[in-house]
């Protein structure tokens, strides 16, 4: 049963990932009566498909750099960021007897490398502290009357409940399954709210020449490594960095494209497509590769001769021949030419179902500090259903709590 106090003493909280579990969390902590609704049987589902891989909490680097991940919104998500950054996440994990460390690559993981812990541990303190739950109630927006907001339970019926304070936290578009499926947005435009268009982040593309079957079939899931991706954008952005990435059925997707997926999406939007390079041996100088694939082979075939100088086998291999044709292939200075820096021509974003995160959401134009719509005095929104975007790295978690964390506050000051 939902609290017993007055509503305007007491906040609704609507979503149940990482924001709106940070956003009740706060809310209780000020003493606010706090009821948390969620569409699906239990909270939480997104975080713990993230944390299969190991849980990636946050980011070890500095504010500064921290900070500009950001982009454009580096100066709004800063400020939520002052009230709850990447220490503080780590402090908080630990109150929950979670450790965490830093790996190589600056990310932030727990010692267990999973997110189950994490959770439960968090909704038992949830839990103990007074948060209500209530599972499987899809929001359908507001009552006829304006203020009371209208619920359907599992069999399809409907119950009603008005608070003081809202709190949504309902997620983007991404992996519509565990619960983002953005039935939102219809219901925020229609009461005044503006929203960007939610587009894909921190995703895959599809290659504008089709991989041929056996490329395909013997390499889709493979990754690529180690490897620098390059991208000249035609508005002047630029891109370079070292990683890995994986090969897909219809192109390419992983960390290093993700890194890249928001200059390469905007690309494409812009112009139709986005041409990036591969640097295939980013650890050898260009005339390195030039002069090993240039020196005399005898008898022996191109794929052996590259295999014993530079390594070239498997995937990589099979890159050189999916790019060049036979005679292109048999030529030493294109073959040197190609592995530095190999076209490759992206002609679409992957679907943003499909996606890790999405970009787009409630202007935050439309908030004020707390926050809070201007259209809509007492609802606050939180997390990845704002318009701003992040990479991969812990970043985008780290954020979506931030801006919890502020709303809350904002949110418990209004009913005070």
């Amino acid at each position: 049963m939902p609290s017993s106090e007055p509503a305007s003493r007491r906040a609704i909280v609507i979503g149940g990932g990482p924001a709106g579990l940070m956003a009740a969390e706060r809310l209780r902590a000020a003493g606010v009566a706090v009821d948390l609704f969620d569409a699906k049987p239990s909270v939480g589902r997104k975080f713990l498909l993230a944390g299969k891989g190991g849980l990636n909490l946050t980011h070890s680097e500095d504010a500064a750099p921290f900070r500009s991940r950001f982009a454009e919104r580096s100066t709004e998500v800063g400020r939520w960021l002052d009230r709850f950054d990447g220490p503080a996440l780590r402090s908080w994990a630990a109150d929950l007897g979670v450790d965490t460390f830093v790996g190589s690559s600056g990310r932030v993981f727990p010692i267990e490398m999973k997110a189950a812990p994490l959770l439960r541990a968090w909704l038992q303190r949830l839990r103990a502290s007074g948060v209500r739950f209530h599972m499987r109630r899809r929001w359908l927006g507001w009552a006829e009357d304006g203020r009371s907001l209208r619920f359907q339970r599992e069999d399809g019926s409907e119950e009603q409940h008005q608070a003081g304070a809202v709190v949504l936290a309902l997620g983007g578009a991404s992996w519509p399954q565990l619960g983002s499926d953005a039935a939102w947005v219809p219901m925020l435009e229609t009461r005044g709210v503006e929203i960007a268009a939610l587009r894909a982040a921190n995703c895959g593309f599809d290659v504008g020449r089709a991989w041929t079957p056996l490329f395909a079939e013997r390499f889709a899931g493979q990754p690529v490594k180690p490897v620098a991706l390059n991208f000249a954008g035609r508005s002047g952005r630029t891109f370079r960095r070292q990683g890995e990435f994986v090969i897909t059925a219809t192109g390419i997707e992983g960390s290093l494209v993700y890194a890249a997926s928001s200059l390469l999406r905007d690309e494409i939007a812009e112009f139709g497509e986005a041409q990036i390079e591969l640097d295939l041996l980013p650890g050898r100088s260009a005339e390195f590769v030039a002069a090993e694939c240039a020196r005399g082979r005898g008898s022996r075939s191109m794929s052996t001769h590259l295999k014993s100088r530079l390594s070239i086998e498997g995937l990589k291999a099979g890159l050189l021949h999916e790019l060049l044709s036979k005679d292109e292939y048999h030529d030493p200075a294109t073959v040197a030419r190609i592995l530095k820096a190999a076209p490759l021509k992206l002609t679409r974003a992957r679907p943003v179902a499909e996606a890790i995160s999405t970009a787009g959401g409630v202007k935050l134009e439309a908030l004020d500090d707390g926050l809070q719509l201007q259209a809509l005095p007492g609802v606050f929104c939180v997390g990845e259903m704002l318009d701003w975007e992040a990479p991969t790295g812990g970043y985008l978690l780290t954020a979506s709590m931030a801006s919890a964390w502020v709303a809350a506050e904002a949110a418990a000051k209004s009913l005070a």
